[in-house]
């Protein structure tokens, strides 16, 4: 009977032991959702741009997606495959572009790259949580509406 109960004991302690040691998982709540795309309308509003705005978790699964009256319907696409693209390759979207402005067409071969600026990771303790785009802008003015949401968010 003792030796039931202290192996039973022991048992539950090596549980509680490794799962202390089991690491954090960050991850993008509705809070944090709400709080990145306050930031992105108030910078789109503020350039006086009408975009979509989409963001995806860190296997690039939808998690929001809004088009503004204003932006055209092949923005809701272009959102959707800057941020996928940022998420599953952790690097803007950006990049891909560079890489076919230099000659790179290898990146057309990728599956989910999208060579235009505008998708960004987002990055907590130097994971890639999920990413952020914009579309309907320049490119340019898209990525910084991208950005800003992310500023928002990590200086909570």
């Amino acid at each position: 009977m003792r030796m039931s109960k202290l192996v039973a004991l022991l048992i539950s302690l090596m549980t509680l032991t490794s799962a202390a040691d089991l690491p954090t998982k960050k991850w993008l709540n509705l809070a944090a959702i709400k709080t990145m795309v306050a930031a992105a309308e108030a910078e789109a509003q503020k350039r006086s741009v009408q975009v979509t705005l989409c963001i995806v978790d860190e296997s690039g699964n939808l998690l929001f997606l809004q088009k503004a009256d204003g932006a055209g319907l092949n923005t809701i696409q272009f959102a959707q495959k800057k941020a996928r693209h940022a998420a599953l390759y952790g690097h803007p979207s950006k990049n891909a572009a560079d890489q076919l402005k230099g000659g790179d067409l290898q990146v057309l071969a990728f599956p989910d790259a999208f060579p235009n600026q505008g998708g960004l990771p987002i990055k907590v303790d130097g994971q890639t949580i999920g990413a952020i785009a914009a579309s309907g802008a320049p490119s340019e003015v898209d990525e910084a509406i991208a950005q800003t949401a992310i500023d928002a968010l990590l200086k909570k």
